[in-house]
């Protein structure tokens, strides 16, 4: 990455605001334009760097108060096919395959989102019944200790001092 794309990146990773120039405070800091840190954007999205470019609510104050990781035992043949049925439901903000393991037996990982319990309960049952898979759990979550979005680019030597 080059110095300008990584001060875009700092400028940005933060949060943008909603306003009437969202990338206003972005553009002065990063010391570029508005215009090219939206060109920026455009092509880490076109060359694939960046899945997406979008705003991030908050749940909690949003309504939303369940959440659940669901855990399924899809054959390796089906997997594909039970991706891309539940990426399609927009309760479902991850959708992640991972290894099985000795008395755990569960491959795919989904993160179902709720205004309550049942909500989450009724999305992975229609999955289950779209999928023909019949084997998975729900893992509710009991207590949050961290929750952020990560931020690259943090400091450079430069700005340490060598370090």
């Amino acid at each position: 990455m080059t110095d300008k794309q990584i001060a875009i990146i700092k400028a940005i990773q933060e949060g943008i605001p909603i306003c009437e120039k969202p990338f206003a405070e972005a553009a002065r800091v990063a010391g570029v334009s508005t215009e090219q840190i939206i060109e920026q954007i455009r092509l880490w999205r076109e060359d694939g760097t960046i899945r997406r470019f979008g705003a991030i609510i908050r749940h909690q104050r949003a309504g939303f108060r369940a959440n659940a990781m669901a855990v399924w035992d899809v054959p390796e043949s089906h997997i594909e096919k039970f991706a891309e049925i539940a990426a399609s439901y927009r309760e479902i903000s991850h959708c992640y395959q991972r290894p099985r393991f000795n008395g755990f037996p569960y491959n795919i990982y989904t993160m179902i989102h709720g205004r309550k319990k049942e909500d989450c309960e009724s999305i992975a049952r229609e999955i289950s019944e779209k999928t023909g898979i019949l084997s998975f759990r729900m893992l509710y979550t009991t207590a949050e200790f961290k929750k952020t979005s990560p931020l690259y680019f943090l400091h450079t030597e430069q700005e340490e001092g060598g370090r």
